[in-house]
């Protein structure tokens, strides 16, 4: 039989015991009635490596730049550039002084205010990398602060383009952010990243080549106009974005179609038909900027395409129509054939300088090879096999310019093997290169001062490394331009230039198709991932 004391305790324990139940059992079900987050997520075609949109090119790092920072102009659908973090800017009467208002209420992701000198900051280090804010900042004698909401940029001659360059879409994008941050050197990646966009970044659970993940921003004001591409207003729906690294494209499809994920960047040609049938899949057919070119750059600085005449030749032996069957798409996301550095089916579209190379032919590719003297110098053609729309790219073009006569020393590796030997200036016996494949996406191409193509003319450093005097000349005389009839003219005129001195070479335009579940409803359609406006319904 229980003593006295050993029944009182009994008692008190279960005094203690029951209302302890009872409050697990009140947490639990308020757990259960409490509502779960909303959660999105996507896989990128590439992965997020660099959280600095200045010192990286990378597609991924343009999503985590639009997702964490924001920019003070943005694109819209139809070619427009749209204030965004600014209420508007007023121009003087011989448009050399521009002055930018900031709207009210922004704010960094720490709770500070955006003010007028975060800005000049941040302009004057994305300017240090960009092909279009260097042409900027070569007009401009100063750029200075008004007051906390104002600044102004005074030119010292015209520049017909002050506000596109401030709204480039990428690739390296003038995001905004703190002047501590944005003050120190281009040339490395800031150490820490404080934005003022529409999402939060979990940096201390980020795990490069698993996962990232994005919150949605309790602090930012969307502006009020409806969502158009990068412009209007960015109203986030979702409490949580991941991105999610699934490296194999059979594993993502499966992921996508079992609902695991609910986005894919770009889905292989091989795999559309069977998402096509599939009623919870929906599949975008992005045209005009919003598709991709098919590039094959070429090395000016080395032989053998230092040579004009062995240019030519292989301008001669690339025929885009094998190019893009090699990517195993409809016919409804590949052009037959396109010209235009601007993209074609696009606003800037024109056939200027384009008449010589609509018919690609290998005997004249023949012929130039044996008028430059060649002499079965090494071609040494960069082929990055990890990548979906790269490795079958390159593979035909490699042979292309086989058949037309070329030595072709295929290197194959990774992409990013790839990215850095192409930054290599040394001969080809010594690391360097002559050839890659690469992609080119039509937004980024929109203006020939900021076109990849032609805005890095003369750049040191930039890949390929072209050059040439009249180009230089050409693009002085568009940023001036006051009339739009003026700059279509000069427009061609460039156009014509660059496929003469063959800066680069086509091999196709195409869509990246995306794909994501049919519940989704509000996407926004653009030549990258956005993920405000959208919703699961």
């Amino acid at each position: 039989m229980p003593s006295r004391r050993e029944t009182i305790l009994r008692h008190l324990s279960r005094a203690l015991l029951i209302p302890g139940l009872m409050a697990l059992g009140a947490a639990q079900a308020q757990a259960q009635t409490r509502p779960q987050p909303q959660v999105l997520r996507a896989v990128l075609n590439t992965e997020l490596q660099v959280l600095d949109p200045i010192v990286t090119t990378t597609n991924a790092a343009r999503v985590f730049a639009y997702m964490v920072f924001d920019t003070l102009v943005s694109l819209d659908s139809h070619g427009g550039y749209r204030p965004q973090m600014l209420e508007g800017w007023q121009v003087s009467e011989d448009r050399l002084t521009w002055t930018f208002r900031l709207r009210d209420g922004l704010e960094f992701h720490d709770g500070t205010p955006v003010t007028a000198e975060d800005c000049v900051a941040s302009i004057r280090r994305w300017a240090a990398r960009d092909s279009f804010g260097t042409q900027l900042m070569r007009a401009t004698t100063e750029m200075r602060v008004v007051d906390s909401k104002s600044f102004e940029i005074r030119l010292s001659r015209p520049f017909a383009f002050v506000v596109e360059a401030l709204g480039r879409p990428g690739n390296q994008i003038p995001v905004m952010m703190p002047a501590r941050l944005a003050s120190l050197p281009a040339s490395a990646p800031v150490p820490e990243v404080m934005g003022s966009g529409p999402f939060t970044f979990r940096r201390g659970e980020w795990r490069p080549g698993e996962r990232a993940i994005f919150d949605r921003n309790p602090r930012y004001r969307p502006r009020t106009e409806p969502a158009d591409a990068l412009a209007g207003g960015k109203v986030v729906r979702f409490d949580r974005v991941e991105l999610i690294s699934i490296p194999d494209a059979a594993t993502r499809l499966s992921a996508l179609q079992t609902g695991e994920v609910d986005f894919l960047e770009i889905v292989p040609g091989d795999f559309i038909p069977a998402l096509l049938r599939d009623r919870n899949i929906t599949v975008s057919r992005p045209q005009g900027t919003d598709q991709i070119m098919s590039i094959l750059q070429i090395n000016h600085a080395q032989p053998p395409f230092n040579n004009l005449l062995l240019r030519r030749a292989a301008q001669q032996a690339i025929r885009q129509s094998e190019v893009m069957a090699s990517l195993g798409l409809p016919e409804n996301l590949t052009l037959p054939w396109c010209g235009s550095i601007y993209m074609c089916n696009a606003p800037g579209s024109t056939d200027a300088g384009t008449e010589a190379l609509r018919e690609p032919s290998l005997e004249r590719a023949r012929a130039l090879l044996k008028e430059a003297g060649y002499n079965n110098e090494p071609l040494v053609f960069l082929h990055a096999q990890d990548s979906v729309t790269l490795n079958p790219t390159a593979l035909v073009m490699a042979d292309q310019l086989r058949k037309a006569g070329f030595n072709v020393d295929l290197r194959t590796s990774d992409y990013a093997t790839v990215a850095q030997r192409r930054l290599n200036t040394n001969p080809v016996d010594q690391g360097g290169w002559s050839a890659a494949a690469v992609i080119w996406n039509g937004i980024d191409l929109i203006n020939p001062i900021g076109n990849f193509g032609t805005g890095n003319n003369c750049v040191p450093g930039y890949p390929g490394s072209y050059c040439d005097p009249k180009m230089t000349e050409l693009l002085r005389r568009y940023s001036e331009a006051p009339t739009p009839e003026e700059q279509r003219d000069l427009a061609g005129q460039i156009q014509a230039e660059f496929h003469s001195h063959v800066n680069v070479i086509f091999g196709g335009q195409f869509s990246a198709a995306s794909a994501h579940r049919a519940n989704l409803k509000g996407l926004v359609p653009f030549a990258i991932p956005v993920f405000w406006n959208v919703e699961r319904q």
